[in-house]
């Protein structure tokens, strides 16, 4: 039985090619986005899943507030692991890493450096914490002693070429030398520590191990027993700041307590992550690795979810659409004896076979455009062929849409009358418009938020591209890791300025665009009391930072670098004057210091205020800062005055290899450094502007069917209207009227929800556009005029026909 229903199912779909050639790529079309969606979305939910006892290993963050700042922080201080090892038996192992950023190593035989790009120290105990083997060395003891080191498998053959390499030695920065005491595998792509490659032991950082609450520069991990009650715990980590934050404190600020700590505004918070949280829900702006974003999941689950429901929409569209064509069959089949079971079962069998088919078509299209997807997307996404539970889901998900899809057309054309059909009366009642009508705005309702939703992430990132930063960025040329330079590194300032295709150069570690950052608490002199505490980043420049990056100066003076003096002045930005309570000309003067706890403190004497400048993310407000001229040395940027890129960039590697022979060259171009900060976003724009086009190309299907089966329901009014004396162009347009309606709806139904939820989208920016008419507008002009072209052609096909035919239909 089932064989013959397969039989007439495939003899069904074959006489009716044209509908089954669309409606199958339909199908395919958002089963294949939305398989690659949710593939990407199952990446996203899993990270971190990888390590043992993930459900029991939680990161301690702090909220802070103090010095006019509120910053959370998934740093913390040295001594906190010790403590809650030490405090709390629920806590069953601690472990922590300090970043260390990129670093020059080489094996000590060798005279050529190589950069790995993401270094840490970690504690002895990471291995045990996550559960991890190393397949070189003893885990037990592999980071116990000072100088030593683990690395990955790709580290251990970039700078070896094997990883045999336990008891071989590497050169630090051409300065330290760590013994290789251990080689683990790369680290999963879907982990926080994926990008790093070199391990070295803590017990070489002297800083972890001082009592200091003060410094915030270790994450700490920790595992806690089974059943630990969460609240609970918080209740003691809460007890912490009396404990030990403020008897250390009161060192520096004599006669604080918790009360007029907390009186004066501040708050110190600690509080526990789930491992697994970290990745989609920590909202601190410093993490070990790129973090990714839940919002961006829930965006991308409504798209995926929608391209296929958008698509078994079509499907149901097309299905009764075509069904005035089958109303005979139908009648002769009922006449001849079927039943309306059989008659469901037999298209529940057609829709089936066009799932089936559209799922093995989606799995081919998803398997061609994965390396796209993937370039788009940021990931390193497979489809996994070799997982029986793939396969499962794949039979699941072709039952229930099979199921949904079928449904309502297997149940419309099966409830025909004979009677009616055979004589030409076709079933059509209001309700079934109805249905078909409010599936045609839903789907266009989903295109409008999607246009709405594309053009606000590119008008946003347009934003960000034109704002006045308040520095320039433009052909700057960043050197990376001139520390490697040494005692030379003024004299290879000097040479690259000799070009002359050099404008002017500065050498610092910090710049506006992702690179070092530090920060401390300063205070005013006479207001030294920690309620007066002035929260600020610290930066160590040159002379000529200002000048190279065009930075304004509104009152007083640039530093001189032949002055001993500016050896102890500082220039601050104009945050700064906000936090401080005075205008520029009234900070020219002021002596700020750090030193609160000595009877005679190292006082800067502010000489200058610089114009706000944007040194982080849009996403962040300006905060208070100040620029100190002292030594740097990570970074060099040079500022170009040739569009003869080439050439000068060959210069000045030629001059690097000169003055650092053996050492990479590593530059970037701070443009490009700076749109380095915006990549999910421009990624998440993409996906939005290729998924819509999916998402409009579906609905223009769904409309095209309701479109071919107003024409074929009104085939004699139209002959009737065309003997009459009716123009095409009168006809053209009462069809397409009807239509028009629809989309208006749906626009004006989904306008406000697409202005609603990208309105929320854009606070997570400090900077950011306002969702104005223009783009609410555009998107509504953009849908009708699809909608008016999808609905043309069978409207005119309609028009044009020959009125005696059509007077003659059945």
């Amino acid at each position: 039985m089932i064989r013959n229903y397969i039989k007439m199912g495939l003899r069904g779909l074959k006489n009716q090619t044209f509908f089954t050639l669309i409606n199958t790529l339909g199908l395919a079309i958002g089963m294949a986005g939305g398989l690659l969606i949710a593939l990407y979305i199952y990446e996203e939910l899993n990270y971190d899943k990888m390590f043992a006892d993930s459900d029991r290993i939680h990161r301690i963050d702090m909220e802070i507030k103090f010095g006019g700042a509120e910053i959370k922080s998934a740093e913390t201080a040295p001594p906190l692991a010790g403590a809650v090892k030490r405090d709390f038996p629920e806590v069953e192992n601690t472990t922590r890493f300090r970043i260390l950023g990129s670093n020059l190593f080489r094996d000590v035989k060798k005279t050529d450096n190589i950069k790995e790009l993401h270094t840490t120290y970690a504690d002895s105990t990471f291995f045990e914490m996550f559960g991890l083997d190393l397949i070189q060395g003893n885990k037990e003891s592999a980071l116990q002693k000072p100088n030593t080191l683990v690395m990955t498998r790709t580290a251990a053959e970039n700078h070896f070429g094997s990883v045999d390499v336990v008891g071989k030695k590497l050169l630090l920065n051409n300065k330290e030398t760590y013994l290789v005491t251990g080689v683990m595998e790369d680290l999963p792509l879907n982990s926080f520590l994926k990008d790093y490659s070199i391990f070295m032991a803590m017990a070489g950082n002297v800083a972890s191990r001082e009592d200091i609450w003060g410094g915030h520069n270790y994450f700490t991990f920790i595992k806690l027993s089974s059943g630990t009650n969460l609240d609970n715990f918080q209740i003691q980590l809460d007890g912490l700041l009396e404990k030990y934050v403020l008897p250390w404190a009161v060192k520096t600020f004599p006669g604080m307590t918790a009360e007029s700590f907390a009186a004066s505004g501040n708050y110190i918070r600690f509080h526990t992550i789930p491992l697994t949280d970290i990745h989609l829900h920590s909202d601190n702006k410093i993490e070990m690795s790129q973090k990714g974003n839940i919002q961006n999941v829930y965006i991308l689950s409504f798209i995926g979810f929608f391209l296929i429901f958008l698509a078994s929409v079509n499907f149901m569209n097309l299905s009764t659409a075509n069904s005035l064509k089958r109303a005979k069959e139908v009648g002769i089949r009922k006449t001849l004896g079927s039943s309306r079971r059989q008659l469901i079962i037999q298209f529940l069998t057609e829709s089936g076979l066009v799932v089936f088919a559209s799922m093995i078509l989606a799995v081919i299209v998803a398997y061609i455009t994965m390396p796209f997807f993937n370039d788009l997307a940021g990931r390193s996404i497979s489809i996994p062929f070799d997982e029986p539970i793939f396969y499962a889901w794949l039979i699941l998900i072709t039952i229930i849409l099979g199921l949904i899809s079928g449904s309502y057309p297997a149940f419309v054309i099966s409830k025909f009358v004979p009677v009616d059909t055979l004589k030409g009366i076709r079933a059509q009642g209001t309700s079934k418009w109805n249905i078909r009508s409010f599936l045609v705005v839903f789907q266009f309702s989903v295109a409008v938020f999607l246009i709405v939703g594309t053009l606000v992430v590119f008008q946003q990132l347009q934003f960000i591209q034109s704002k006045d930063l308040g520095f320039d960025k433009e052909q700057v040329l960043i050197i990376n890791d001139t520390y490697a330079a040494g005692e030379q590194i003024d004299a290879l300032r000097q040479e690259i300025l000799n070009l002359s295709s050099v404008q002017n150069a500065t050498i610092s570690s910090f710049m506006p665009v992702p690179s070092s950052r530090s920060s401390t608490s300063f205070f005013q002199e006479g207001k030294m009391d920690q309620q007066y505490a002035i929260q600020t980043q610290i930066w160590k420049v040159d002379d000529h930072y200002l000048n190279t990056l065009d930075l304004e100066l509104i009152s007083g003076r640039n530093f001189n670098g032949h002055s001993i003096a500016d050896s102890t002045a500082v220039i601050i930005n104009e945050s700064t004057l906000t936090t401080l309570g005075l205008n520029a000309e009234e900070a020219l003067g002021v002596r700020i210091t750090q030193e609160v706890e000595l009877g005679e403190p190292l006082y800067y004497n502010i000489i200058g205020v610089v114009k706000d400048f944007h040194y982080e993310s849009l996403r962040e407000e300006i905060g208070a800062l100040g620029l100190f001229m002292d030594r740097s040395t990570g970074s060099m940027a040079v500022k170009l005055k040739t569009a003869d890129l080439t050439d000068v960039i060959a210069s000045i590697e030629n001059i690097w290899a000169k003055m650092g022979p053996g050492q990479p060259f590593d530059y970037r171009f701070m443009d490009a450094a700076f749109e380095t900060s915006y990549k999910e976003e421009r990624r998440l724009g993409s996906i939005f502007m290729v998924f819509t086009c999916l998402s409009i190309f579906i609905a223009c299907l769904g409309l095209f069917a309701l479109a071919t089966f107003n024409a074929q329901r009104r085939t004699k009014e139209i002959g009737v209207r065309k003997v009459l004396g009716a123009s095409v162009s009168q006809i053209t347009l009462g069809l397409t009227t009807d239509f028009l309606k629809l989309v208006i709806i749906s626009t004006l139904f989904s306008l406000p929800l697409g202005w609603y939820f990208m309105s929320i989208w854009l606070q997570d920016f400090s900077y950011r556009i306002q969702i104005g008419w223009k783009i609410l507008g555009f998107s509504a002009l953009l849908v009708i005029f699809i909608a008016i072209v999808t609905v043309s052609f069978q409207a005119i096909k309609a028009a044009i026909a020959n009125p005696v035919k059509s007077l003659r239909t059945e």
